[in-house]
């Protein structure tokens, strides 16, 4: 009786169970019972565990057993030290000190002009005559004075040296003579003024003003000469260069409209920031010995401010940044004999630009291998194949000449 009764309640235990492991999830969901939502729960968390347990182990045998893996395709560079000119670029005009607009120092007549436009002349040529008004005459007036005032002061110098006649007089006589020729010396200089001169050598440009007009000193602008041997471009450099701008750093010059490119160097770089734009001039040397180099033209300045005799140097395009800001690029580690092997993430620390490519001051090594096509798709610790066009390119051209 008791094991029949023990077998009843056996049953009964078993049964409810049973009834509670058949229950679906949707009916657990129903039940609104907490104890059974967390023991669903808690299954459920269970078999998926189990399940992500399971898969990585498939993923590692199939990994094993599988000869034709999808593994990512890229190609890569060596880090090599190279030498890297930074160039500061900017723009600037050719000028000349040699560039002058001559005006008069005499107003009158422009009587003659001996020059025409294109003409060479030298330095202290005489170019154009103003009429002197009359200088000429009073010129020629007071030199028959001082020849008078001459004769007598000689005359009274004698008679002074043989103690003849009072002292008085022969300091008259001497006072009157040297005053004479103190006034034809200036009458001498302003009639000099009536001739316009070439203050330096040169080509005449420009011939402004006709013969027979009337000129105004210092305002009436008779021609302009230029000479083209001694051209310079000048520029402004923003302050921050100050320090590595200096005299003697090399410049290449463009000069677009002439299609032409020369290589020269600073001559002068200034001391003084002007408040305005925080910048100073810089002077830089133009040979010009074709003469095809002219004023006021525009030009584009590469200038040499920063040199890294062992630099490394990559592409900007392969730099990524994560989200504190750092910028990484990956490099490739482990390769085997079938050119497979690890991309690894690498933090570098940058440098100075040029174009398209960057100077890296940290994180990588002379000879490190670096993912070039392929850089912005790989992860970090993914295995990758290497396959650099240019090397096999070689390689087929090699084993074709053996052949």
């Amino acid at each position: 009786m008791k094991n029949i009764k023990f077998l009843i309640i056996f049953a009964l235990i078993v049964s409810s169970c049973s009834d509670k492991k058949a229950k679906s999830f949707d009916d657990v969901l129903a039940s609104n019972n907490l104890t059974e939502l967390k023991e669903k729960r808690n299954e459920i968390d269970n078999k998926q565990q189990e399940l992500n347990e399971q898969m990585k182990l498939l993923s590692e045998k199939i990994s094993q057993l599988d000869t034709v893996r999808k593994i990512p395709l890229i190609t890569t560079f060596k880090a090599q030290q190279e030498i890297f000119n930074h160039q500061l670029e900017i723009q600037g005009n050719v000028t000349t000190k040699d560039l002058l607009i001559i005006t008069p120092e005499f107003n009158g007549i422009l009587t003659n002009v001996y020059v025409k436009e294109g003409q060479k002349v030298n330095n202290g040529q005489l170019l154009a005559k103003i009429d002197d008004g009359g200088l000429s005459q009073q010129l020629a007036q007071l030199e028959i004075q001082t020849n008078l005032a001459k004769t007598t002061f000689e005359r009274q110098k004698r008679l002074w040296d043989q103690n003849i006649g009072s002292e008085i007089q022969y300091l008259q006589a001497k006072s009157t003579y040297e005053s004479q020729e103190k006034a034809i010396s200036q009458l001498k200089q302003q009639i000099a003024k009536t001739n316009v001169i070439a203050p330096f050598s040169g080509t005449i440009d420009d011939v402004i003003t006709q013969q027979g007009s009337v000129v105004v000193a210092g305002q009436t602008q008779l021609m302009r000469i230029v000479n083209l041997d001694n051209m310079y471009i000048e520029t402004d450099v923003p302050e921050s260069y100050i320090s590595d701008v200096i005299k003697g750093k090399d410049v290449t010059v463009d000069f677009p409209v002439l299609g032409k490119t020369i290589e020269t160097k600073i001559r002068q770089a200034g001391d003084v920031i002007n408040p305005a734009n925080r910048t100073f001039k810089v002077e830089v040397g133009v040979p010009n010995k074709d003469k095809t180099i002219k004023p006021n033209l525009t030009a584009r300045l590469k200038i040499n401010d920063y040199t890294n005799e062992k630099a490394l140097l990559i592409p900007q395009s392969i730099i990524s940044e994560n989200a504190e800001g750092e910028q990484y690029i990956y490099v490739i580690t482990n390769k085997n004999a079938n050119n497979e092997g690890d991309a690894k993430r690498v933090i570098i620390k940058t440098g100075r630009t040029q174009g398209d490519v960057i100077e890296v001051l940290d994180g990588i090594e002379d000879g490190a291998e670096i993912v070039k096509e392929g850089a912005r798709s790989v992860k970090d610790g993914q295995t990758v194949k290497v396959i650099n066009l240019s090397t096999e390119n070689e390689n087929n051209s090699t084993n074709q000449q053996k052949d």
